[in-house]
């Protein structure tokens, strides 16, 4: 049992389930993840065509990459939909405020929105999260937009893709149908956010969220997925040669038709 997690650096992306390309550092993890959003709108523009991508707030190494490009090149955002992939929720249910810390609101505002050239970027009416009081809306304006082209992301400690946390009295079918929703965060998702956000602060760490659901993510023409950190050794050998299972989400995107793990030379190596 577990022995993917013996799977050499070498031999890594071998036989998997979800293929996998090794790059370097992670600054070539995010330039790939830039570039792969700069080319489809590009691409989309030149033919006409809106451009949906659903986003997450980790990764977020591709944004300072994805602004440069998008002002250099001139590249228009006007056709292009930004579906976020979550957002954290106060005790009261409503969004955290844009200038919590660990808001995913403010942290696009800031970091994306107001660093594109204002000639260049969406309407605001096209930079999309989750809404806690009307879930639903999410699926209606993918379907009024025909689809999602490219659905970005990381893994998480649990394997889970945005926050859809694991679910072990669900099968593979009835996970991969969950809808966007509220829910309550896990204790591990929430304590490793805590080291990487908050210092440790676990205490501070808000308890609920508001997702898009596995439905909407597995729904879209491609899925890339970056990994990077330490701990991303085990997830990623889990999530591409793993059993497929709602305990850890991130493998059922191995059913994905067009699927791609980008992980750097950190992340390759074998976990022990």
């Amino acid at each position: 049992m577990y022995e993917y997690y013996q799977i050499s650096a070498q031999d890594l992306g071998k036989d998997a389930k979800i293929p996998i390309l090794k790059l370097g550092d992670s600054g070539e993890v995010f330039y790939e993840l830039a570039l792969e959003m700069v080319n489809t709108i590009r691409r989309h523009n030149a033919e006409g065509r809106a451009t949906v991508f659903i986003c997450p707030v980790g990764p977020v190494g591709q944004y300072p990459i994805f602004v440069r490009l998008v002002n250099e090149q001139r590249i228009s955002l006007k056709n292009c939909w930004f579906l976020n992939m979550d957002e954290y929720l106060t005790a009261e249910g409503e969004w955290v405020e844009k200038a919590h810390p660990l808001s995913f609101r403010g942290f696009m505002d800031r970091a994306v929105y107001t660093q594109l050239d204002p000639e260049l970027v969406m309407p605001e009416a096209q930079r999309i999260f989750p809404d806690p009081h009307d879930p639903e809306n999410m699926q209606r304006v993918i379907q009024r937009l025909g689809g999602v082209d490219v659905a970005f992301g990381g893994i998480g400690i649990n394997g889970h893709l945005a926050f859809n946390e694991a679910r072990d009295e669900l099968t593979c079918a009835e996970f991969a149908a969950l809808p966007t929703r509220v829910l309550n965060i896990s204790r591990e998702t929430r304590v490793a956010n805590a080291i990487g956000d908050l210092n440790g602060a676990i205490d501070a760490m808000p308890k609920r969220c508001v997702t898009i659901g596995m439905a909407q993510i597995l729904a879209a023409r491609k899925i890339r997925l970056g990994v990077f950190r330490d701990w991303h050794r085990s997830v990623v050998r889990q999530a591409a040669y793993g059993e497929m299972s709602a305990h850890f989400p991130a493998t059922l995107v191995q059913r994905h038709p067009d699927a791609l793990i980008i992980t750097n030379a950190n992340a390759a190596q074998q976990p022990f």
